[in-house]
């Protein structure tokens, strides 16, 4: 497929590519159906520009280098990249954990990260436990101030809620979508429990039911390597994968009767109500028709 021509997808920052591996030789990746091309200039800078048919190149794009990673658009943002604000704490350990690639809309990995039903059977013995499997009510909600989707007070049981921890605990989360392709997750940090960890994950759609996704974590701890924490957050990721790619259809419903929720979907119901309001189609089986 060619370049969407969704404008709700086109004006929206996507990270492409982790600042520490972009060098001065070019590598292509495409992004919203479309290939680019990225390196950096002589200067250090990143650039990033489209590969047009017959291997000419477009304008350069729009670029920013933020949370560790090179950002980009294909079309014209309302507004600069979100705010994360534990990324300016100079006492965070900061791991950026790959790129993974998964046959699926992006979107469904977003909506997959913000369930909590999954933790006790795909997540077994880490972020749930079979005996434990109701999801309490919590608060979902499009925060019209900042555009963006939260969910609040959510409350689950896990046997290990971070790579420190081996015993365990319920344990209060708060998620948020500042971007359709961006999903957060905050959680009290185990070891300082005045403070919240914040974990991110980047998705960058490479076609509608193509992407790949990068978490990346601001932790308050100072006893794990970082090795530890890869694997914590990478043996997560990779199981949440299996799931993802056999979910059918790869592409994300937006109609309410295509797929029906329970108690536990407030925050996915919020998120496909804020999508439809945006008029996304990109990634959607709405798209797909």
């Amino acid at each position: 497929m060619g370049k969407t021509i969704d404008r709700a997808a086109l004006d929206e920052w996507y990270a492409v590519e982790t600042g520490a591996d972009l060098t001065v030789r070019p590598v292509r990746t495409r992004l919203l159906g479309q290939e680019i091309e990225l390196y950096r200039d002589e200067s250090g800078a990143p650039v990033v520009r489209e590969v047009l048919d017959g291997g000419s190149f477009g304008p350069q794009l729009p670029v920013r280098e933020r949370y560790g990673c090179v950002w980009t658009t294909l079309g014209t943002p309302r507004r600069e990249i979100f705010d994360i604000m534990e990324a300016g704490e100079d006492d965070r350990r900061f791991v950026p954990c790959g790129w993974v690639k998964m046959r699926a809309s992006g979107l469904r990995v977003v909506e997959n990260f913000l369930d909590m039903a999954h933790f006790p059977f795909v997540h077994a013995d880490i972020l749930g436990s079979e005996p434990h499997t109701e999801v309490p009510g919590y608060l979902s909600e499009i925060r019209r101030d900042v555009d963006e989707v939260w969910a609040t007070n959510c409350t689950f049981f896990q046997p290990r809620i971070a790579a420190t921890e081996s015993e365990g605990a319920f344990v209060q989360l708060t998620y948020r979508v500042p971007n359709p392709f961006v999903v957060m997750l905050y959680r009290v940090c185990p070891t300082s429990p005045n403070r919240l960890d914040a974990i991110a994950l980047f998705i960058q759609p490479l076609e509608e039911g193509l992407c790949r996704a990068q978490p990346v974590m601001y932790l308050v701890d100072d006893a794990s390597t970082q090795t530890a924490l890869l694997n914590f957050e990478q043996v997560i990721f990779l199981q949440d994968r299996i799931i993802v790619e056999n979910q059918r259809p790869l592409l994300l419903p937006l109609e309410p009767r295509q797929e029906i929720p329970t108690r536990a979907d407030s925050s996915s119901i919020a998120y496909r109500r804020w999508l439809k309001e945006k008029g996304l189609r990109f990634g959607t089986t709405a798209g797909a028709a």
